[in-house]
């Protein structure tokens, strides 16, 4: 033995108390002796605490390579029970020495038999291997090496992973992207990043007032532009019941009049289409998200919608106006030449839009409760619009909030308890 006294096998050379202790374990359990001193001065855990532990099964057969001289033989032997016993010393998993040992049947007179005895490296090697083959996939068409000293080390400090990223940063991008699991699991955390970062703007003016400054000359509509600019899913799973896609995958904000798209003209600060075999133009127009929804109260308990609102649906109503006139009801889809694509239309017939301003916490009294005449005054308004439909940032942040919590790593949209 490597060190300290095995109270299941005598030192005095009695074999028969570990005989009995090995046939009389259970399989489906884990034993390991109390905690002792390592007693060999010559041994590097001179003095360290270790323990013995101990697993037996149980096998229906094995099979058994003999040989006579030059020929190799192997044969079946009879099933019977297998224990294994590990030294581990200094820290948990150190395993400092292993026997694979033979527990012969109740009634016999034999000992234990030592089918294999590793030490320290070599025992070590042996725990390795059986770690690293949660690490192998049982398919592949290309063999597979893993280091066993990054192996350890990952184990030993997570932290080391940074480092082993920063040797081959190409190889670790090359296995996400191969990983569909892990590209859902970037997408939706970068998506409540999104979200957060949508959430600061709207509530907290030092940083909205930062994310201005980083666009120099530009106003306070340029932020929110920029914003939807980076993040257009927000618009497309959240205006409406169908999915809405960007018409240009660079860029929201894009002139609609004339017979093409990206003309001189009047901008629409989003423009995006319906998702489908038949698709539909959409618009969006987006105003201060500090903006008035009310004016003064015109009458008793009637509210006036404020300039920047009625301004903002006039905005929008033309923009929707002057598309369709100069238009016509389809627009095909140009490829790369300039020329048309087959059966690719996009058409606007009565097209969806939306006017994005303001805040719901308008609405509210001095004391923070619902103030109900402006609530009415703001819903009558908005429902009896034909175009644009009126959303708020803050319900156009609640919807985004909604996706995000309720989206599987696999992108799929979960039920939810209303």
């Amino acid at each position: 033995m490597s060190g300290g006294f095995d109270p299941f096998e005598s030192p005095g050379g009695n074999e028969n108390i570990a005989v009995t202790s090995a046939q009389g374990r259970i399989a489906d359990r884990t034993y390991a002796t109390a905690s002792f001193s390592v007693n060999h001065p010559q041994s590097r855990d001179f003095g360290e605490p270790a323990r013995f532990v101990y697993k037996v099964f149980d096998t229906d057969g094995a099979s058994e390579l003999t040989s006579e001289g030059d020929q190799w033989t192997v044969s079946e032997t009879t099933g019977g029970r297998v224990q294994i016993k590990l030294l581990v010393a200094r820290e948990a998993g150190a395993v400092k020495e292993l026997w694979v040992q033979k527990v012969p049947a109740n009634g016999s007179t034999a000992g234990l038999k030592t089918l294999l005895n590793l030490k320290r490296e070599a025992a070590g090697v042996l725990v390795d291997l059986l770690k690293n083959l949660e690490l192998i996939p049982v398919e592949g068409e290309t063999s597979v090496r893993v280091d066993d000293s990054l192996v350890r080390d990952l184990f030993a400090n997570p932290a080391s992973l940074v480092e082993v990223y920063k040797r081959d940063p190409d190889r670790f991008r090359q296995l996400i992207t191969d990983d569909e699991t892990a590209r859902d699991v970037i997408a939706i955390s970068h998506r409540r990043q999104q979200v957060e970062r949508f959430r600061k703007l709207l509530n907290e003016p030092g940083y909205f007032r930062s994310e201005k400054a980083a666009l120099p000359g530009r106003g306070t509509e340029h932020v929110w532009q920029n914003f939807f600019e980076q993040n257009p899913w927000i618009l497309g799973v959240t205006l409406a019941g169908q999915l809405f896609t960007s018409w240009d995958s660079e860029r929201l904000r894009q002139a609609v009049t004339g017979r093409s798209i990206g003309g001189v003209g009047k901008e629409a600060d989003a423009l995006l289409r319906t998702a489908g075999r038949v698709r539909a133009m959409v618009f969006a127009e987006f105003k201060n998200h500090d903006a008035s929804l009310l004016d003064k109260e015109y009458r008793s308990g009637c509210w006036s919608p404020s300039q920047d609102l009625a301004g903002g649906v006039a905005q929008a109503q033309g923009t929707v106006h002057r598309a369709v006139q100069e238009i016509g009801d389809r627009l095909a889809d140009s490829a790369e030449d300039g020329s048309d694509v087959p059966g690719r239309f996009t058409y606007l017939v009565r097209p969806r839009s939306y006017l994005i301003i303001g805040r719901l916490d308008e609405l509210l009294g001095v004391s923070g409760g619902d103030h109900q005449d402006k609530i009415r005054s703001f819903e009558l308004y908005r429902r009896h619009l034909h175009e644009p439909e009126v959303i708020t940032y803050d319900e156009l942040l609640a919807r985004a909030e909604w996706f995000v919590d309720n989206t599987a790593v696999d992108g799929s949209a979960q039920p939810v308890d209303f």
